[in-house]
């Protein structure tokens, strides 16, 4: 099975005082009441194999009442490795450590990643670009060390160019340092992207097709910049992106922010050809929302050799029958998974199969 987290100790972090988890290398099912905790633990398994946390909290918020510092241990192994991964939270800071030595989010990155399914992915397809272009970037800084970095100065600088417009005159040399800026950042940023969908829609469509064989899934990327994209060099993209914003300038001028760039771009999905997001139903929008995490984490099992942690919070009742089935047949090719449920249905129990069950709120 490759690597899997065998404990995960928590400490002054959100509402557990001192709690240790000892998990099973298959599934583990966590029952119980909601605000007793199951949600508090998946975040906890994120923050240690990521970094980051799909709540985007302050600090301030994952530390229990009155406390001035939170710890968040795991013990992984797997593979003839052994690896002790610490994470120390204060109102301020966040810190880790790799078998007690100081390292940084990057060096824990791709370590042992995981993917994480929860009820707002389902609202993926529907919901707006910058959902979609968020999902498939969280994706590549789970797994590409700095992969977050590129898109953290891209925004920061579509932030600064933003201000420039709104200030309502700038110079010419100004504006065209900025755009050159821009240019540079926004085709790096493209060219991490596209790779990453380069490699996981296709995988997107074809699980897709497995879950609704009379159906035809196309994904299309939609460039703000230019259609033919993808056959673009990275300079070629750096010099397309620059004469798009020197096109728009005028636009962006009157709107007072940057139109043009890959913080406006899209990924569009067409079932039979029509948009799925305004005529699939929510049946097939689940299913491309299930393919997607599906395909995530075979694209993790290529891209980096090891089979990442799978966190499905509340989602099963969420799932059909059908689409139930098909997700648990896929964990069983041999991922460690944590799924959070408050219900304790025995049909579902039954179904899930879980090597372990932990109950919350007794």
């Amino acid at each position: 099975m490759g690597l899997s987290i065998e404990t995960l100790r928590l400490t002054n972090f959100r509402n557990f005082n001192e709690k240790t988890f000892v998990f099973d290398k298959g599934i583990t099912l966590l029952i119980g009441p909601n605000a007793t905790g199951k949600t508090n633990t998946i975040e906890a398994l994120q923050l240690i194999t990521t970094g980051s946390s799909f709540r985007h909290p302050r600090l301030c918020d994952l530390l229990g009442d009155k406390e001035i510092s939170s710890f968040i241990q795991s013990h992984v192994t797997g593979d003839g490795r052994v690896v002790d991964l610490l994470c120390l939270l204060t109102p301020t800071k966040k810190s880790f450590q790799k078998n007690t030595k100081p390292c940084t989010k990057h060096d824990i990155i791709g370590l042992y990643p995981s993917v994480l399914f929860y009820p707002d992915n389902l609202l993926v397809i529907k919901g707006s670009a910058k959902e979609r272009r968020d999902e498939l970037d969280l994706f590549g800084s789970n797994i590409h060390k700095g992969y977050d970095n590129v898109v953290r100065t891209y925004m920061r600088t579509v932030t600064q160019r933003n201000t420039l417009l709104k200030d309502g005159y700038c110079s010419d040399s100004l504006i065209n340092a900025w755009n050159e800026s821009l240019a540079f950042g926004g085709a790096t940023l493209l060219q991490h992207r596209l790779n990453l969908f380069s490699q996981l829609m296709p995988k997107v469509k074809e699980i897709y097709h497995e879950l609704a064989q009379s159906e035809t899934l196309d994904i299309v990327y939609e460039s703000t910049i230019t259609e033919d994209i993808f056959s673009l060099s990275r300079e070629q993209i750096q010099e397309a992106f620059f004469s798009a914003l020197e096109k728009n300038y005028e636009e962006d001028k009157r709107r007072q922010q940057t139109l043009v760039g890959p913080h406006r771009d899209d990924i569009c999905f067409y079932i039979n050809n029509k948009p799925a997001r305004t005529f699939g139903s929510q049946g097939q929008q689940r299913s491309i929302v299930l393919a997607w995490k599906m395909a995530e984490i075979e694209v993790t099992k290529n891209l980096i050799k090891t089979t990442p942690l799978l966190l499905l919070d509340d989602v099963m009742s969420e799932l059909d029958i059908y689409r139930r089935e098909a997700l648990l047949n896929f964990i069983s090719r041999g991922v460690q998974t944590i799924i959070t449920s408050t219900n304790a249905e025995p049909q579902m129990c039954k179904q899930i199969n879980p090597a372990q069950v932990i109950r919350y709120g007794e």
